[in-house]
């Protein structure tokens, strides 16, 4: 992951070796050789995602500047938001990465281990999967709600595992295409990382942001901000709230963007944007092209 950006690029190379220094370990060598159980852990995965996301955009920044001329705003999806928090300047990237990695520790210690679970929904409107939750969750006693807002045809859904479970047969009888347990760590997104969300409390007070050269558009309610302190709470916020995704793109739709850059490893967004709002065609940028 990240090591043929690292060996092309001297602007990405930077970004991996500040991890290090900020984390304390070597970041880049668990991205370039594993192992690979230790990487999918996800107080590694969040910086590591991070930091080749950054990576990417400062190889973009050094190469090809042009491309960045003229944006308007940026988003990010989960911790995607920590990376356009940083991309729009609000937020170093120092500070970024040390806050993921305690973010994706404090998100896998909220949960014990098999206590929770998360489900994709695929083929089913999202105002039918929240009533198979809230049906669910009424059955069981238990959380179980929308985490992510992917698409128009595909929900994720997070809680407790039975009560996911039963949100799952329940999509299946309103007709979903599938409805599928993910393999996942913990049940983000939901009610559950509550835990998480005041264990990053002080953390994210007592960070240094800026109000950001561009908006970011949130993930909580797909608003586009700029001050610091609504940008903190946004990120605050987000960790036991649903990935408002579907929102999000179109409320970039509706501030006139035309086309849009995904920066970083893989092309998930690129898909679901297709997907919501063919309107805004994007090109994919991992570095080092």
């Amino acid at each position: 992951m990240g090591r043929q950006l690292v060996a092309e690029s001297p602007a990405a190379r930077a970004v991996f070796e500040e991890a290090d220094s900020v984390l304390g370990f070597s970041l880049s060598r668990l991205c370039f050789e594993g192992p690979e159980d230790e990487l999918k852990l996800t107080a590694n995965t969040q910086p590591a995602i991070l930091t080749h996301s950054i990576a990417a955009l400062r190889d973009l920044e050094s190469r090809f500047p042009e491309r960045l001329e003229g944006a308007a705003v940026a988003a990010g999806h989960s911790l995607g938001e920590y990376s356009a928090n940083v991309a729009a300047g609000a937020l170093s990237f120092a500070d970024a990465v040390r806050l993921v990695r305690e973010r994706g520790r404090f998100m896998q210690e909220a949960v014990p281990a098999g206590v929770g679970a998360m489900a994709a929904i695929l083929g089913l409107a999202p105002e039918e999967v929240e009533a198979a939750c809230v049906e669910a969750a009424a059955a069981t006693g238990e959380v179980v709600s929308p985490a992510n807002f992917n698409s128009p045809e595909q929900t994720v859904i997070a809680g407790h595992t039975a009560a996911v479970e039963r949100a799952c047969e329940a999509c299946r009888t309103r007709g979903a295409k599938r409805a599928m347990l993910l393999a996942v760590s913990a049940p983000f997104h939901c009610a559950l990382m509550a835990p998480a969300r005041e264990r990053m409390r002080p953390l994210l007070e007592e960070v240094s942001m800026q109000d950001a050269r561009i908006p970011v558009v949130v993930n909580v309610d797909a608003r586009p901000l700029s001050r610091a302190g609504g940008l903190r709470d946004a990120l605050l916020h987000q960790i036991d709230s649903p990935v408002r995704w579907v929102e999000s793109v179109r409320r970039l739709a509706s501030e006139s963007v035309d086309r849009a850059l995904e920066i970083g490893p893989g092309a998930v967004l690129a898909g679901l944007v297709k997907r919501i709002e063919r309107s805004i065609p994007v090109q994919g940028y991992g570095g080092a092209l």
